[in-house]
Order: C-alpha cells, then structure tokens, then sequence
C-alpha cells in the first residue's frame, strides 16, 4: 500500500518571493501616497491693493546739510522748519534718518529728536 512520509519537505521559497515583491511594491508606492482633506477657504477681496508703506528719508552730509526731498535746510533751523513741514506729512511714515559717519553723536540725536518731537514714531537710523 502507500506510505505516508513522515517528514514531509515544505518549499517556502516561492512564499519569501511573493513576500518580498509586496514590501518593494509598498516600499515604492507609500512615499507618493498624499492625502488630501477638504477644507473651505475665506474668499479674499479682489478690490484690494497692498500699498507699501510710505517712506521718508533725511540725510544729513558731513556739512550738517540736511536734506528733506529736494529741499536743504540747516541743522540749526531744521527743527523749525521741519515742525512747519511735517503738517503736510503722514505721521505713520516710516522715517530713515541717513548721517555722515564724520558727524558728532550729538547731532544725529539732535535729529532724531527732532522727528520725534515732530509726531513721527517708527523712526530709524540707516547705517552702511
């Protein structure tokens, strides 16, 4: 009659390929998976610009000219003038204040105190 084999013999190899194509089929597929949710944005306004801010720019040379625009002044009567002048500014400019390096310490702050008292907040000192 037959004989059962007491030690039978399994061929796992075909099952490792198998297994093996399914982790590189995975390992190549899951980095491009994304996934996507649905959100709903808030429409913006079309009508809308964003306007840069406005500048101003005082430069004041090694003379101590200042120079407003195109309009020169002196140090010692800049601060009346500049009073005068700054009516017809907007006070929420950005101002730059560009000094000569030769200049005393005193005098730039002299300037900056000047635009201060003038109204003007963000004011800043422009260095090379």
């Amino acid at each position: 009659m037959f004989q059962w084999d007491e030690d039978p013999d399994l061929n796992i190899t075909p099952l490792v390929d198998v297994m093996l194509v399914l982790m590189a089929i995975l390992m190549v597929t899951a980095p491009t998976i994304t996934f996507q949710e649905q959100i709903t944005l808030p429409e913006g306004s079309k009508t809308v610009k964003v306007e840069k801010p406005k500048t101003l720019t005082i430069r004041m040379d090694k003379d101590q000219k200042i120079y407003l625009g195109k309009d020169t002044y002196k140090l010692d009567t800049f601060a009346d003038d500049f009073v005068n002048q700054s009516a017809k500014l907007d006070k929420n400019s950005e101002v730059y204040i560009r000094a000569d390096e030769t200049l005393k310490y005193k005098n730039v702050m002299y300037l900056l105190k000047t635009v201060k008292a003038a109204g003007f907040e963000k004011v800043s000192l422009i260095t090379l």
